[in-house]
C-alpha cells in the first residue's frame, strides 16, 4: 500500500468519534435509525454517565434498529450552536438547561424565578407536574420534543471573598459574577447587589483580581472550577433551580416507529430519575470536600431574600413576563410569591 494512501486512512480513522469506538460495526450497519445527542459536559458528569447507559440499553433493546452516538463536552459547539442544530435537525437530542432553552421558549425559564423552590420535593412537584407539562407544550410550539423527565442540574449557591451571606441585606451592592440571563441580572439587581454578566471563562480571574467579589453556581461547577481558591464562603442560598430538558427535534422524533418512541422515552426518563440521585450524592460529597479545601459554609433562610423580591416588584413583573396561567401552576406547587 503507498504511503499517501495509509496516511489517508490513518487520518480518516483519527477522525472518527472516539464514543463509536466501543459499538460493534454490525450493529452500526444494520441501524435503521442512526442520530446524534450533544451536551456540553465531560464525560465524568453523571448526565453523560446515565444518558450513555440509556444509549446502550436502546441500542440492545432494539436490536440496533436506533444507534444513538454521543458527543459529550461542547464537541458540537457551544449551547447556542447545539441548540440550533437540534432544531434544524443536525443533530436529533440535546440537553440544554432550562435558561438555555429559554431563548427560544421563555416560560422555559420559569424554574429559575428566584427563590421559588425551598427544596427538592417542591422542584420535581412542579416539574413532574402541572408546570413541567405547560413548558413541554410550549417547546413543541417550537417543532421540539421534550420528554417528561428534567434532569438535574441542582441548586445555584453564592460564594463571596469578604463575608458570608447571611439574609439579603448582606448582597447590598455586593459586585457578583452572574450568567447572561435577564433573570438572574433582574434578581441580583432587585436585592440591591451590583450583578455583572461575565463568561465562565472569565470568572476565576475576574474573583482573583476582585473584578467581582462574588460569583453564583451549583457546588460542581465550584469545584471543577477550583473557585474555592480566590473565594473564602459559600452560602447555601440555593437561590434558583436550574435542570437539563432531554430535547429531540420533533421530525426525528416522530420518524420512529411507536415501539421505538416508546423504549426512547422510557430510557431516558428512567436514566433521567437515576442522575438525578447521582447528583444528590454528588453535591453532599463534594460540599465535604470544598470544606476540607477551607471553603466556609452557611445556610441563610430565604425569608428575608423573598421579602426584598417581593417589595422590590420582582415577582410582579415576572408573573407579568411568564403570564398568569404558568405563574399560577408555579405558585400551585411552592406557595404564592407574588
Amino acid at each position: 500500500m503507498p504511503l499517501t494512501t495509509r496516511r489517508a486512512i490513518l487520518r480518516a480513522l483519527a477522525a472518527t468519534p472516539a464514543l463509536y469506538l466501543g459499538v460493534p460495526r454490525h450493529a452500526r450497519a444494520a441501524a435503521e435509525f442512526s442520530y446524534k445527542y450533544a451536551h456540553n459536559l465531560p464525560m465524568t458528569h453523571p448526565l453523560h454517565i446515565r444518558a450513555q447507559q440509556a444509549v446502550d440499553h436502546i441500542r440492545q433493546a432494539s436490536n440496533g434498529r436506533l444507534d444513538i452516538a454521543i458527543f459529550p463536552n461542547n464537541q458540537l459547539g457551544g449551547d447556542t450552536d447545539m441548540l440550533s442544530q437540534v432544531r434544524s435537525g443536525g443533530i436529533e437530542l440535546f440537553t440544554p438547561s432550562a435558561l438555555v432553552i429559554a431563548t427560544v421558549v421563555p416560560v422555559a425559564a420559569i424554574n429559575a424565578v428566584g427563590f421559588a423552590f425551598s427544596d427538592y420535593d417542591q422542584v420535581w412537584k412542579a416539574m413532574d407536574g402541572k408546570l413541567g407539562a405547560h413548558v413541554r407544550e410550549s417547546i413543541a410550539k417550537a417543532n421540539l420534543y421534550a420528554f417528561e423527565k428534567m434532569w438535574d442540574n441542582g441548586f445555584r449557591q453564592v460564594t463571596t471573598s469578604s463575608k458570608p451571606i447571611a439574609g439579603a441585606k448582606d448582597l447590598d451592592g455586593t459586585k457578583i459574577r452572574v450568567p447572561v440571563s435577564p433573570l438572574s441580572i433582574s434578581m441580583f439587581k432587585a436585592l440591591s447587589a451590583a450583578p455583572a454578566s461575565l463568561q465562565f471563562s472569565e470568572v476565576y480571574s475576574a474573583l482573583q483580581t476582585r473584578i467581582v467579589d462574588a460569583q453564583e453556581n451549583p457546588l460542581p461547577i465550584i469545584q471543577a472550577a477550583k473557585l474555592y481558591e480566590v473565594q473564602k464562603y459559600c452560602s447555601l442560598t440555593n437561590h434558583i433551580w436550574d435542570g437539563y430538558w432531554f430535547i429531540a427535534n420533533g421530525r426525528a422524533f416522530k420518524r420512529l416507529p411507536p415501539d421505538l418512541q416508546k423504549l426512547w422515552e422510557t430510557s431516558f426518563n428512567e436514566a433521567g430519575l437515576l442522575q438525578r440521585e447521582d447528583l444528590k450524592k454528588m453535591n453532599q460529597s463534594i460540599q465535604a470536600d470544598l470544606e476540607s479545601k477551607g471553603l466556609k459554609f452557611n445556610r441563610p433562610a430565604a425569608d428575608s431574600f423573598q421579602a426584598a423580591l417581593r417589595q422590590s416588584g420582582f415577582y410582579g413583573e415576572w408573573r407579568g413576563k411568564f403570564g398568569d396561567q404558568a405563574w399560577g401552576l408555579l405558585e400551585g406547587a411552592v406557595g404564592k410569591l407574588a
